[in-house]
């Protein structure tokens, strides 16, 4: 059952359609026939058809065949052979025109004395050909034609009346649009489509202008060069033989000198000037230096070199000593080189730094000290705060009372312990004593470095990592160690495989904060004495 609408439609459908048959033969009956022309290849003679690019066909005479240069008539094809026939008889060249060995249209006879002409000619025009195609300067070749300037004055001042400019290279620009789209349904509509438009630009340039014959200008641009120095621009003026300016150039200059003495300079940016009065020659020169001169010394089959730093160059966030008890013999132990005289082998270490890329396995939330493993009190910065042993002791976790006056349960859980530090962890009715950032940092999901991102000389006890920290990152570490004489182990913070699992905190000796403070002792654990030369393979000599 159709309903009331569907019924409508489709009567209105069927009126349409009858409509289009009744009226589709009228318009047919009406279209007019029109009658064509028969074939003009019927008629038999086409002389007086007129077409409407008229064009000449060859005629086999050089004079008059050379008229029609123009790039719309096709040249003849490969098959047509031309000849020069020589009759001593009459004494005339004949120009034959052949397919193979058929002469396809009668040939043309030139007289002794128009084809001397017509020889002379045809050399010149090849010899001047010739010529263009070698120098480089026909004007149709150009992309700047020679300009002349008339006028006396243009030509006193500058030489001569032509500026010529000779533009060379190329110039290559590529542009693009990348869409990407996401189906994350996690994203915005409006974030789920990034589109980013790429260009990129290639040139290389060549420019040789001159005014006249004093002044010239060079420039050579490529965007694709190594080194900026092999883009130059330079402008010249030089001055006839008469002249007190003899030479001004700006732009890339040069200061050769003759004396072996005083080397002169190259690689050159300013202006430069040469003056004549009468015997008296003055050469003045304002620039900067773009380049650097470098002397290697090989001796024995190896080069030497000579580095200059200073003391402010060392390699910073990058070397640390573990204690500030290493920090004191590190003087006495290399006193004796090459026998480190030092009682101290270290055994066993974690480092732990602020982890800025993805999570790893090897995370743990921690708390580094400042003070952990301090027994001396000018290295102790918290004064609250005690050594347990009057005067230098080994460092370890039991050389200050820090630990002793603390709740290490409280301690252990990464939410409560600022809270638990910054209020009265020592129990002696005050607030606020120990400072976050200074006397102890919370560090959530720190990294364990692996042994081949650092190395730990074990006798003088000190870290080198690969990389230098950023200045907001953290580094503590756990150290065991043991000491000729003595039978125990001593140890700093404590490792990962001791018990404490995640996620509780471990407690770790601090030697890198995020706000560096010159004053505290902690500074003074960052070794300030490694330089980098930028060397490899370097020989002790």
């Amino acid at each position: 059952m159709l309903n009331r609408e569907n019924k409508y439609f489709f009567i209105i459908r069927f009126v349409i359609a009858w409509i289009i048959i009744l009226t589709v033969p009228a318009f047919a009956v009406a279209v007019p026939q029109v009658s064509y022309p028969p074939d003009t290849i019927n008629s038999g003679d086409t002389s007086h058809i007129d077409l409407i690019f008229p064009f000449s066909d060859n005629t086999g005479n050089p004079y008059l065949d050379n008229q029609n240069t123009s790039p719309l008539f096709l040249n003849d094809p490969e098959n047509i052979d031309r000849e020069i026939i020589y009759n001593p008889e009459t004494n005339t060249y004949e120009f034959v025109n052949k397919i193979g060995d058929f002469t396809y249209r009668p040939p043309t006879i030139m007289d002794f004395e128009d084809y001397k002409d017509y020889d002379l000619q045809r050399d010149i025009q090849n010899y001047w050909d010739e010529r263009t195609q070698t120098a480089g300067t026909s004007d149709g070749s150009r992309l700047i034609p020679k300009i002349y300037v008339g006028g006396e004055a243009f030509d006193r001042i500058f030489g001569s009346n032509t500026i010529d400019i000779r533009p060379q290279g190329s110039a290559e620009v590529s542009f693009g649009i990348l869409s990407n789209k996401r189906e994350d349904p996690a994203l915005d509509v409006r974030q789920r489509r990034t589109t980013n438009f790429d260009f990129k630009m290639r040139i290389q340039m060549n420019v040789i202008a001159k005014i006249g014959d004093k002044i010239e200008f060079k420039a050579n641009y490529n965007t694709e060069s190594s080194f900026d120095f092999e883009n130059t621009l330079k402008l010249k003026y030089e001055g006839k033989e008469d002249e007190i300016i003899k030479l001004i150039e700006a732009g890339n200059v040069s200061l050769p000198l003759r004396s072996s003495l005083i080397q002169g300079s190259q690689s050159l940016f300013g202006v430069k000037t040469e003056l004549q009065f009468g015997k008296t020659h003055v050469t003045a020169l304002f620039s900067q230096q773009q380049s650097e001169t470098q002397n290697i010394t090989v001796q024995g089959g190896a080069q030497t070199s000579r580095f200059e730093l200073t003391a402010l160059d060392y390699e910073e966030n990058r070397h640390f000593f573990l204690a500030h008890k290493f920090r004191d013999n590190y003087e006495s132990a290399l006193a004796t080189l090459p026998i480190v005289t030092t009682d101290i082998t270290i055994t066993k270490m974690e480092v732990w730094v602020t982890n800025i890329g993805a999570a790893t396995e090897e995370n743990r939330n921690i708390v580094a000290f400042t003070d952990l493993g301090e027994g001396k009190r000018s290295n102790i910065h918290n004064q609250y705060i005690n050594p347990l042993i009057n005067g230098d002791i080994l460092p370890s976790n039991r050389s200050n009372d820090m630990l002793y006056k603390m709740d290490t349960a409280q301690i252990r859980d990464i939410n409560t312990v600022t809270n638990y530090l910054t209020g009265d962890p020592f129990g002696i009715g005050l607030n606020n004593y120990f400072v976050s950032g200074e006397d102890f940092v919370k560090l959530e999901n720190a990294r364990k470095l692996r042994e081949t991102e650092y190395t730990v000389n074990t006798r003088l006890g000190f870290i080198s990592l690969n990389t230098n920290l950023s200045p907001d990152q953290i580094l503590a570490v756990a150290v065991q160690y043991t000491v000729i004489g003595y039978d125990s182990v001593f140890q700093i913070g404590e490792f990962s495989d001791q018990g404490n699992t995640a996620p509780n905190n471990l407690v770790v000796k601090l030697l890198k904060s995020s706000n560096p403070n010159t004053q505290m002792p902690m500074w003074d654990l960052m070794m300030k004495n490694v330089y980098s030369i930028g060397a490899y393979q370097v020989e002790r000599t």
